[in-house]
């Protein structure tokens, strides 16, 4: 599958089947998230990978949009560490990228995801970084529900002519 092509295809999927994905595609998944440009070359964002149940069910109570985790396999946390942010205010940019990667590469792959967000919502963050355990100055900024999807969504063309300006508004 080409870029382009991942784009396209590329859908939220929220039904996921019981086959679990291998520590190779988690491994895939997460190297693409690392790929990703970052503001003065930071690379502030860590991961947080949860399989086990008991804490993706834990997961679900933090977030209340999480439901698709009961089918999940996994989920990856996508968090920015502001002890290492060197462009202040860049983080939830860079995650937001290394986020992109994961999808597409999780496309590419076969895989179904879904990305929940947690940033900004306070209450969202306080609640996932405490399932977490996450240092005070790492902050969550999505959950992504990952498997294989259980479910077949159509592609959809977004195009809109009218949100394009060339040169000025």
């Amino acid at each position: 599958m080409n870029t382009l092509q991942a784009i396209t295809k590329r859908r939220s999927i929220r039904k996921f089947t019981n086959q679990p994905l291998s520590q190779q595609q988690i491994e895939t998944l997460l190297n693409a998230a690392m790929l990703v440009p970052t503001a003065r070359n930071c690379q502030e964002w860590d991961f947080v990978v949860v399989r086990d149940r008991n804490m993706l069910n834990q997961l679900m109570k933090a977030h209340p949009y999480a439901h698709m985790l009961s089918t999940a396999d996994c989920a990856i946390i996508v968090c920015g560490d502001t002890r290492r942010e060197t462009a202040a205010g860049y983080w939830p940019g860079d995650c937001g990228a290394a986020t992109q990667n994961i999808l597409l590469a999780a496309t590419d792959l076969g895989l179904g995801s879904v990305w929940l967000g947690v940033y900004p919502t306070q209450e969202r963050m306080q609640a996932v970084a405490q399932v977490l355990g996450l240092p005070k100055e790492v902050l969550p900024f999505n959950i992504i529900a990952l498997g294989y999807p259980d479910e077949k969504k159509e592609d959809v063309d977004r195009f809109d002519p009218a949100k394009v300006h060339y040169e000025k508004w």
